[in-house]
């Protein structure tokens, strides 16, 4: 039987982080008085800002990525995640996870891309470490599955994807120009990196879909960008796409490869003698 999780977080302070920083969120989409983040920083953020700038709706998916962590919060106070060992060892850095999520929106209100850079660096490290958790053991139900590995890998993916474009954003602010000669053979190669990134993740998830998910849709809505913004290049949104698509695929076969190894075909003929 699982031992009762001890855990330094209680549950109602990771309902409180996530409530602060879904707060934040709305603060930083320009509702309550702030400023929306493709304006906020001198637009340094903005979807035209550098070729590696997703188009505006790929961060829709925090949506979906905040309802996940709405509901991560409320099974925390059900007493099978009470209980669990598992979500015990979460707990604190999920918390602290959300915490840098909402520091990261603050950073940017301010108009400090270098520091959201620091930051979004360190949430990425906390997100691994999620990670790390959630891979040492099974979930206990679905329910689990669904709210805690299946936000945590959404959360992950798109993260991966947000840290290029932000460190992009960044050497942009400091005097880089945005489209330098040959910078769409360099906006290739940090994709390519990506896409390494993203592959190498699923398999280290072993088959996880939910990270791969992510991060291919921050590579397909880069590859819109560049043809629908102003910073256009058929070669960047050609190599963002393919990119896009070459991770599904992976982790798709990564996935079947390991449920073949975990369920192997009972139809095959038994052996004789």
């Amino acid at each position: 039987m699982q031992q009762r999780a001890q855990s330094p977080v209680p549950a109602v302070l990771t309902i409180v982080a996530v409530a602060a920083a879904i707060v934040v969120a709305f603060i930083g989409s320009g509702a309550l008085g702030g400023t929306p983040i493709s304006e906020a920083a001198g637009g340094a953020l903005a979807e035209d800002s550098t070729p590696l700038a997703p188009a505006g709706p790929a961060f829709s998916i925090w949506s979906v990525i905040y309802v996940g962590l709405v509901l991560y919060a409320v099974y925390q106070v059900l007493p099978v995640a009470r209980r669990s060992a598992r979500q015990g060892r979460l707990r604190l850095w999920a918390a602290v996870s959300a915490a840098l999520n909402a520091a990261w929106i603050w950073m940017v209100q301010l108009g400090s891309v270098a520091a959201s850079v620091a930051v979004i660096i360190v949430l990425l490290a906390v997100l691994i470490r999620v990670m790390m958790v959630l891979l040492a053991d099974r979930p206990a139900n679905i329910v689990e599955a669904v709210v805690t590995d299946g936000t945590f890998g959404l959360y992950l993916g798109w993260v991966c994807v947000a840290t290029v474009a932000n460190i992009t954003a960044w050497g942009v602010t400091l005097g880089v120009e945005a489209t330098f000669p040959g910078f769409e053979w360099a906006a290739v190669a940090v994709i390519v990196v990506t896409l390494l990134i993203g592959l190498g993740t699923a398999w280290w998830t072993r088959g996880r879909l939910t990270p791969a998910a992510a991060t291919a849709w921050g590579l397909a809505w880069i590859a819109v960008g560049r043809m629908t913004t102003d910073l256009e290049s058929a070669t960047v949104a050609w190599a963002a796409g393919i990119a896009a698509s070459v991770l599904v695929v992976g982790a798709v076969g990564l996935r079947l490869t390991r449920a073949r190894r975990e369920h192997p075909a009972t139809s095959s003929p038994a052996r004789s003698g």
